[in-house]
């Protein structure tokens, strides 16, 4: 077993084991070791079961310190980085990209110039990870020129790291805003968009105002949602291929619950309900998750198919399994990419937040009053009537006492 590793670098270099078998290696250079070369190696040493100690041959790398004249900016729901060009970026120009560039619209080529390269990409897309520590909600993402289906190289990679960092107090308020239609294009659907709506009833005719965003909810209270497509395009249907919860904005949030998944439902509080082919109708119980966190996102990944195609995902239903094709569902011209669109946040409201006398009180909280005045009611006339019966007993007239012919008898 794998017991220790033996490392030797530039001064200030550190190491962290993480599981059983991996350790890492950090090591941050200052301005004075600009432009030089350093050596970094290490030993791995492990032991079996009779405690004797053994060691793997010295492995060596050399690190280049350069730097990248970059500029990232944040904001609310994205991140900017900006990265000027220097020659080996230059050398590696067509194979960069960010970790993950599935999407067209993570693509590098979109935003950059020639003298600088620069990536726009939204805080829950384009493989954009997040960590947290106490304080911080961290968003991390790399521009590289590595190839993601290869796990060696032997040669010089561009790997450029930024993050954007949000303070937990303040991000609290942050996407609080009602989320526009997301747009997207795609050869042969032409422009489309989708729309992630509440509702107040599941009739779905009264939308949730957009200006009470975040949406207060209590606890086990039916919220309804509504994904509706939207195309010039005739025969077109939409499919919901899944759907997951999130404290986060951030369908990448390692805290997640899932509601869909592979079109089935996982939740037994969803309830699905009829729609037109291009809309998507379900409720749900709120809930919240465990720990210091009040507000939920739902984020879902969705597509559109050619109507009644056999060969498009939206005809197979629910997949139990992972046997759907996915090389053919990317190759498939009769169905668009799967997309990832959110709403929220719901924010849970605690019981002993709930103030009665103030005014603008969500209509569930006057249900709510009305079903327990009906219980008050309702536990005051069973009272009633088992007091009543007492109070008319009287005791009965012996054979030998005269009867009164105006007392009343029960």
């Amino acid at each position: 077993m794998i017991d220790n590793l033996i490392v030797t670098g530039p001064q200030h270099i550190s190491k962290e084991k993480v599981s059983e078998d991996t350790y890492i290696i950090k090591w941050t250079p200052n301005d004075s070791e600009l432009h030089n070369h350093f050596p970094i190696c290490f030993v791995s040493e492990a032991i079996d079961g009779q405690q004797r100690v053994f060691h793997s041959e010295l492995r060596c790398l050399t690190v280049s310190v350069e730097r990248h004249d970059s500029i990232v900016t944040c904001n609310e729901t994205s991140m900017t980085v900006e990265v000027a060009k220097n020659s080996l970026i230059k050398r590696k120009e067509n194979s960069l990209h960010l970790f993950d560039s599935s999407d067209a619209s993570c693509s590098l080529r979109r935003h950059s110039n020639m003298t600088h390269l620069v990536a726009v990409m939204p805080l829950n897309s384009c493989g954009t990870r997040i960590e947290e520590d106490d304080n911080n909600i961290i968003f991390e993402n790399v521009i590289t020129s590595a190839n993601p289906d290869v796990i060696i190289s032997r040669e010089h990679e561009v790997e450029i790291s930024f993050s954007c960092s949000y303070p937990k107090r303040t991000n609290l308020t942050l996407g609080f805003t009602h989320k526009n239609p997301y747009a997207f294009r795609e050869k042969g659907f032409g422009a489309f968009t989708f729309q992630f709506e509440f509702f107040e009833s599941q009739r779905f005719r009264k939308q949730v105002d957009t200006s009470s965003y975040p949406l207060e909810v209590y606890l086990k209270q039916k919220i309804y949602m509504q994904i509706e497509a939207d195309t010039s395009i005739p025969n077109t249907e939409l499919f919901v291929e899944s759907c997951r919860a999130t404290p986060y904005d951030n369908p990448n949030s390692r805290i997640s619950y899932t509601i869909i998944e592979n079109g089935c439902v996982k939740d037994k509080t969803v309830e699905i309900y009829s729609a037109s082919k291009s809309q998507f109708r379900f409720g749900m119980e709120a809930f919240e998750f465990i720990g210091a966190h009040e507000e939920v996102y739902i984020t879902c990944s969705v597509l559109l198919c050619e109507s009644d195609n056999p060969e498009a995902r939206c005809s197979q239903g629910c997949i139990e399994s992972d046997s759907w094709d996915k090389r053919r569902k990317r190759d498939a011209a009769a169905q668009t990419s799967s997309h990832f669109i959110s709403q929220g946040p719901l924010h849970l409201v605690k019981t002993s937040n709930i103030k009665v006398s103030e005014p603008g009180q969500s209509m569930y909280l006057a249900l709510n009053l009305v079903f327990i005045v009906c219980c008050l009611l309702a536990c005051g006339v069973i009272i009633y009537r088992f007091r009543r019966p007492r109070a008319k007993y009287q005791r009965l007239p012996s054979a030998d006492s005269p009867v009164d012919p105006d007392q009343p008898m029960d």
